[in-house]
């Protein structure tokens, strides 16, 4: 390997474990298979990552969040998130396996809370608050409750194939995020 800094390992054990999620489950992926497959011995992963799930987070981070927060501080949030939608496509394999995992270290888990994180760092506290009208609802109960809403989709997408183009789904999200229920279900409610 060439490149041996922290980045270039990060990406060589990264590949690895994608490699490896596409043909067993996560669950079931040991650090000696990642370290073997990368070329590296098992300390070279403790000395980078915790656990498997540490290494998780850090693809989610670096292939999904940060391309996708590059773009929103340009005001891009749209093309952002057909990016970081693209980019799964691209690792098709490694997400379906990735979406089957559950509990505490999970990928939704993990997609959820590095959503909730990028949304209050775009957000000025002070605006949304001065929006809201209750104390015990905070811009971090929004966030979260957003990307609950944004996780649920994604993983849902991951589970369905991804057979909806990224830009279609995008499409979807803005809508629903910019119409309330009430709006949306208003004639229908009328009619009963």
């Amino acid at each position: 390997m060439t490149n041996q800094g922290k980045g270039a390992i990060d990406i060589v054990l990264a590949e690895s474990f994608k490699e490896l999620a596409v043909q067993k489950p996560i669950e079931k992926i040991t650090i000696k298979e990642i370290t073997d497959k990368a070329g590296v011995i098992r300390p070279t992963f403790y000395n980078h990552f915790q656990d498997k799930y540490e290494l998780l987070e850090w693809i989610v981070q670096d292939e999904l969040i940060r391309p996708l927060q590059e773009l929103i501080l340009d005001g891009m949030f749209k093309e952002g998130v057909i990016r970081a939608l693209k980019n799964m496509q691209k690792e098709k394999g490694f997400y379906t396996s990735a979406a089957k995992l559950e509990g505490q270290n999970s990928f939704p888990e993990i997609l959820k809370s590095e959503i909730s994180k990028l949304l209050m760092d775009q957000v000025c506290v002070e605006s949304v608050n001065a929006e809201i009208p209750y104390n015990w609802l905070t811009p971090k109960r929004v966030a979260d409750s957003y990307a609950e809403f944004m996780d649920f989709i994604i993983v849902d997408w991951v589970k369905d194939g991804m057979a909806i183009p990224a830009e279609e789904l995008v499409d979807t999200v803005l809508f629903l995020l910019s119409h309330s229920t009430i709006d949306l279900f208003a004639k229908v409610w009328k009619k009963k």
